[in-house]
């Protein structure tokens, strides 16, 4: 093939896994609205196990990076608002910018390179083993009893850990403005939050809310759609792990511009 033919080729193959995604996301929403927890074979207890896994699981990691962030994100402020005399702004800086962006971007990160992949990697295993068809067999649709757990597991867990992360951020940054730069604690953790509104909050809550139904949807679908074996599950977890972090970042721009552009 020319090149013009690569990047239609590209471009149409784009479309119609978009298209399929989106297919799967409306087969999931009418299955949720329809009582899942009504079904005798989707009980309460399989969400919540995808719950304890999805968020449980994935809380330490994610208090560690945020943790890291923080004291990483107040040590590069101080370096520069050192100039200007202006030390107590590291505070309003490190909470801001945890909470309406780098809190929920990099919990969504760590959820979508463990949750994710282990998603795809758990349905690829039964789609390439025949598990898939077997439910199909006896009447029961794969997307009520496999994919509307994970993706209510992941929509209820990734807004809760971005909460606990967003506050291990904070704390990073505190140690540093306190124990490094002098500063009173009191008036720090004031500053802090003096400088932080209510639409910061929610801000990062949407971002993470849409975060988890961007990596559910990728992970269930590309684990239903592998083939060729144990080859194939690799290479299914490989392209749901890449592909979430490119919906990430992606959704998190529309969403910055469009809170932007909305408070204007």
């Amino acid at each position: 093939m020319n090149i013009v033919e690569k990047i239609g080729s590209i471009i149409l193959g784009t479309i119609r896994e978009t298209a399929e995604i989106l297919k799967l996301l409306a087969g999931t929403l009418y299955w949720l609205i329809f009582g899942p927890l009504k079904n005798k074979f989707v009980k309460s207890d399989s969400i919540f196990a995808q719950m304890v896994f999805a968020g449980g699981g994935s809380l330490i990691i994610a208090l560690f990076v945020s943790f890291f962030t923080g004291i990483v994100i107040a040590m590069q402020s101080a370096y520069q608002l050192a100039r200007f005399g202006a030390n107590i702004y590291v505070a309003p800086m490190v909470s801001v910018s945890i909470v309406r962006e780098l809190g929920p971007v990099l919990t969504a990160l760590v959820v979508a390179g463990r949750v994710g992949a282990a998603i795809t990697a758990e349905l690829g295993t039964m789609k390439v083993t025949e598990q898939i068809e077997a439910l199909e067999t006896m009447a029961l649709n794969p997307i009520r009893f496999l994919v509307v757990p994970r993706f209510l597991a992941l929509i209820i867990m990734l807004p809760c850990l971005t909460v606990f992360a967003d506050l291990m951020g904070i704390f990073g940054g505190f140690l540093i403005g306190v124990f490094n730069l002098g500063l009173d604690p009191y008036r720090y953790l004031t500053f802090s939050f003096k400088f932080m509104a209510w639409k910061d909050v929610w801000t990062g809550l949407i971002k993470s809310f849409v975060f988890g139904m961007a990596i559910s949807m990728v992970g269930c679908y590309m684990g239903l759609k592998t083939k060729g074996g144990a080859e194939g599950v690799g290479k299914a977890t490989t392209l749901s792990v890449v592909t979430s972090f490119v919906l990430i970042i992606l959704f998190d721009c529309i969403l910055t511009g469009l809170f932007y552009f909305a408070n204007k």
